[in-house]
């Protein structure tokens, strides 16, 4: 069906980049954290630093391809049909696997601030609600999702801001130093042991090139909504954490499974806690509305080349793919009812580290690929040089952020990107020689 529906604007995509990040990271990172201590502001520097090279390298990519498909489409330049099924076959993986686990958090803070005490079960139940009602609200469209995530970033962005900008007033220096490094880890080990957390809160920043089918001019605006998404989190993200582990025990935030509603907590009062926790939920459930858009743009691109079965491509008059969307769903549920069991639960958040490595595999296809692409699209010879040293560094950092993940996410992202590649090798290159094969 052809659709008529309204493109989101530059500044609809430059928050639904940010709502991806915000949502998806901020809510239980600080939490995390403190498992490794103040020392982990040396991993949020690396990976902001990181993650906008990477973002300026995706700008490039936005302004002078011309080729659709996002990730995928730049891939293809270096590594042809393969890599563009891979780059798209791989995050679409590691986007149904992260949204279910934004999902639970969300919950799980919902949980808190009712002071819901809930079984493994209604969990997963409560989970599969939320995912499903996130899908439901996509079925507007492009112009709704982007209306509805200008408003619910706010509820990560406004409390973020004020620990930012205002903190400093409860910000203790000697309780910062006294983290430091409280499990006395070696310096290499503390720095790697936080870089995948941090990697995690930065997933997102490419959404605007996977959802550019769906903005006006992207050319224009998907680089603009990648870079300056990318650098108002990364300084969020720096600020807020860090002034947080200076204003409660890191103890508190240890256990703490709403660190934000504990820090305002106490700044001000348990009702302050609550409203701002509250907020935090809102953003949270803003983020999977914009998550499970990327995941069905992902799949309707990647359908629209031939990858994914055609039923992922059919959008409705909204421009909404809402059959592969519930397609999307059922698969969703099933990892979801996962965690009605205490082992299974273990297994899935594995799968969650198992999602940033996958997601960081086409990462470092784009980082190859980009030089090709800025030849192949006539670039200026300085925008080739100076991004031919940047892609270099992002290479060696996507390399870094996948060996940080852990020898277990490895061995089974690595055995997903494999089997990934055999089946496109079976689907369309072995079974079509084959049927030529008989018919000859």
């Amino acid at each position: 069906m052809k659709s008529t529906a309204k493109k989101m604007s530059v500044f609809q995509l430059t928050t639904l980049v940010a709502a991806n990040m915000l949502g998806a990271g901020i809510i239980m990172l600080p939490t995390k954290l403190a498992e490794v201590g103040t020392i982990s502001v040396l991993s949020w520097l690396i990976t902001a630093v990181g993650s906008l090279i990477l973002a300026h390298i995706f700008a490039q990519c936005g302004m002078f391809t011309t080729r659709s498909g996002g990730m995928g489409g730049y891939s293809e330049y270096a590594f042809g049909r393969t890599g563009h099924f891979m780059a798209n076959y791989s995050y679409a993986i590691s986007l149904v696997i992260a949204n279910v686990a934004i999902a639970i958090s969300a919950v799980g803070y919902t949980a808190v601030l009712f002071n819901w005490s809930l079984s493994p079960v209604q969990l997963s139940l409560a989970t599969i609600a939320l995912l499903w009602l996130a899908a439901l609200l996509n079925f507007g469209g492009n112009a709704r999702t982007g209306k509805i995530s200008n408003v619910t970033v706010w509820g990560s962005i406004l409390p973020v801001l004020f620990v930012s900008t205002f903190g400093w007033f409860w910000f203790d220096p000697e309780l910062y130093k006294t983290v430091w490094n409280p499990n006395q880890m070696p310096f290499f080990s503390a720095v790697s042991e936080s870089i995948t957390l941090t990697l995690w809160a930065f997933l997102g920043f490419e959404s605007a090139a996977a959802n550019m089918d769906a903005v006006e001019n992207p050319k224009k605006n998907v680089p603009i909504a990648t870079f300056f998404g990318t650098l108002a989190v990364a300084v969020i993200y720096v600020l807020s954490t860090n002034i947080m582990a200076g204003i409660v025990p890191n103890l508190d935030l240890l256990h703490s499974t709403a660190p934000f509603g504990l820090v305002f907590a106490h700044m001000f009062n348990e009702t302050v806690g609550h409203i701002v926790m509250a907020m935090m939920i809102i953003a949270c459930c803003g983020a999977i509305l914009c998550w499970q858009f990327t995941l069905s743009r992902v799949f309707k691109s990647a359908a629209e080349e031939g990858f994914f079965p055609k039923v992922f491509s059919r959008v409705n008059k909204a421009d909404a793919p809402v059959r592969g969307l519930i397609i999307l769903l059922i698969v969703q549920t099933a990892l979801a009812l996962m965690t009605t069991n205490e082992n299974l639960s273990h297994q899935f958040e594995n799968l969650v580290n198992l999602a940033v490595v996958t997601n960081v595999f086409p990462y470092i296809l784009c980082c190859i690929s980009v030089n090709i692409l800025l030849k192949e699209e006539n670039a200026s010879l300085f925008i080739r040089r100076s991004i031919a040293g940047l892609s270099f560094f992002a290479l060696l950092y996507s390399i870094y952020a996948m060996y940080a993940a852990g020898e277990g996410p490895l061995i089974g992202g690595i055995t997903a990107i494999v089997l990934g590649y055999i089946g496109y090798q079976v689907v369309f290159n072995l079974i079509p020689k084959v049927a030529e094969l008989r018919k000859g």
